[in-house]
C-alpha cells in the first residue's frame, strides 16, 4: 500500500446518497441527506434530535492549506498522512470533555470511521469566537504598531510579545460577510465589538440578547477545560477560535451547542511548554509547514503579498514538494493528537473505501 493511498485528498466524490451538491470547504466536504435517509436514521440510531431534524455526512480530508492554498508532494502525495485523523480525534476528545463538564453539546451525532462525523443541522451564530491568553501573531503586530483597543477592550501599555495578557481575551470577528449591521464593514472576517452584537443580537443569528453572555461562558470555560487538558501534558494553550449554533433535541428544546472543530492545531496556537519556558516558541501546528514554504521559495513575497495571488496559486499547482516536508508536519498533527488522546492515531490504508464499506453496511447510505 503505498503512501498516497493512505491519505485522503479528494472527500467530494463518495457515492452517499445525497440530492444537494455537496459542500466543499478547504479540508471539510458535507453530503446533506435526503430526508427519507435523515428520519430513518434518527429513528434507528435513537439520535436525540427532532425525528424531521436535516442530517449531513461530514468527511475530513487530509489536504493541507497554506497561505490560502492546497499544496502536494512528490510521488502523487496530495495531503498529509494521518492529518485528518488527528484533527478528528483532538476535536471529538474535546468536545467529550465539554460535555463530562456540563458545557454544551456539539454538532456531532455519530462517528461512524475516524474521518467521518454524522451531525445535525444547525442555525449557525455569524461570529468567529476568538478567544486568546496570550499576545502573539497578529494581534501583537497590531500592538507593535501602536493600537490599544481590540474589539472595544482597551489594552494597557508595556504588554510583551508573546507574555500572557492580563485575563483571558474575547475578540468575536465576523463570519462570512453581514449586512447592514451599523459600524460593522461588509466584509468577512471584520473584528466586531461586544456592543455591536448585543445592539444586533439577531443580526449575528443569536436567539435572544442573554444567549450572548451564555456564548462567552461556553467559550472561557471551554477554553479553560482545554487550556487544564494541554497543561497536563506540557503544552500551552494560547489563543483558538470557535464557533457555534443552535439545534433542537428531540423534544423540540433550542440549544446552544459548539459547532465546526474544536481545539485543533488547525483552529488553535498550541506551544510545547518547556521550550516556552526555555525562551524558545515551538509551535504544534502547521506553522513549522508555513515556515519551511517561506524558506524553501526564492521569493517569499509571492506567499504574502495578497496582490500576488494568481502567483501564488500557480507555485502550489506547479510545484511537488519534497516528500519530508509533508512528513514532518504529519509528524507534529500526529504527534499532539497521540499526546492529547493519551492512545495512537492509526492510519488506515485506504480510507475512502474504508468510509464506503461502513456508511453502506451500518448506516444504509450507499447503494
Amino acid at each position: 500500500m503505498s503512501l498516497a493511498d493512505q491519505v485522503l485528498a479528494v472527500n467530494d466524490d463518495l457515492p452517499i446518497r445525497t440530492h444537494q451538491p455537496v459542500h466543499s470547504g478547504k479540508v471539510r466536504s458535507v453530503y446533506w441527506l435526503t430526508e427519507a435517509d435523515s428520519q430513518r436514521l434518527i429513528q434507528e440510531k435513537g439520535y436525540d434530535v427532532a425525528p424531521d431534524a436535516p442530517l449531513a455526512i461530514m468527511v475530513i480530508s487530509d489536504r493541507i492549506s497554506a497561505f490560502d492554498c492546497i499544496w502536494h508532494a512528490e510521488g502523487g502525495l496530495k495531503g498529509v498522512p494521518g492529518k485528518g485523523a488527528a484533527l478528528n480525534a483532538i476535536s471529538n476528545h474535546w468536545f467529550k470533555l465539554f460535555k463530562e463538564n456540563g458545557l454544551a453539546d456539539s454538532h456531532i451525532l455519530d462517528i461512524p470511521h475516524p474521518f467521518v462525523w454524522i451531525v445535525q443541522k444547525a442555525k449557525p451564530v455569524k461570529i468567529e469566537a476568538i478567544c486568546r491568553k496570550y499576545i502573539t501573531g497578529s494581534m501583537w503586530r497590531s500592538y507593535a504598531k501602536g493600537e490599544r483597543e481590540f474589539c472595544g477592550i482597551a489594552m494597557p501599555e508595556g504588554l510583551e510579545k508573546d507574555k500572557a495578557l492580563p485575563e483571558l481575551l474575547i475578540t468575536p470577528s465576523t463570519k462570512g460577510i453581514l449586512k447592514g449591521i451599523p459600524g460593522v464593514p461588509e466584509a468577512d472576517d471584520v473584528n466586531i465589538t461586544r456592543q455591536n452584537i448585543e445592539d444586533n443580537f439577531a443580526a449575528f443569528n443569536f436567539s435572544s440578547a442573554d444567549d450572548i453572555a451564555l456564548y462567552e461562558t461556553y467559550l472561557k470555560e471551554g477554553f479553560g477545560v482545554i487550556s487544564n487538558a494541554l497543561d497536563a501534558v506540557g503544552q500551552t494553550f494560547v489563543d483558538t477560535k470557535f464557533e457555534f449554533g443552535y439545534v433542537s433535541d428531540a423534544s423540540g428544546q433550542e440549544k446552544l451547542i459548539y459547532m465546526d472543530e474544536v481545539g485543533t492545531p488547525d483552529s488553535s496556537r498550541i506551544w510545547d511548554t518547556a521550550e516556552y519556558e526555555a525562551g524558545n516558541i515551538v509551535e504544534n501546528s502547521k506553522e513549522g509547514f508555513r515556515q519551511f514554504l517561506l524558506g524553501y521559495f526564492p521569493d517569499p513575497d509571492i506567499l504574502l503579498n495578497k496582490e500576488r495571488m494568481p502567483e501564488r496559486e500557480a507555485l502550489a499547482r506547479d510545484n511537488a514538494l519534497p516528500v519530508d516536508a509533508l512528513m514532518d508536519i504529519s509528524r507534529t498533527y500526529i504527534g499532539i493528537a497521540e499526546k492529547i488522546i493519551g492512545q495512537p492515531i492509526h492510519l488506515s490504508e485506504n480510507p475512502k473505501q474504508e468510509i464506503i464499506d461502513i456508511l453502506r453496511k451500518d448506516y444504509g447510505l450507499i447503494d
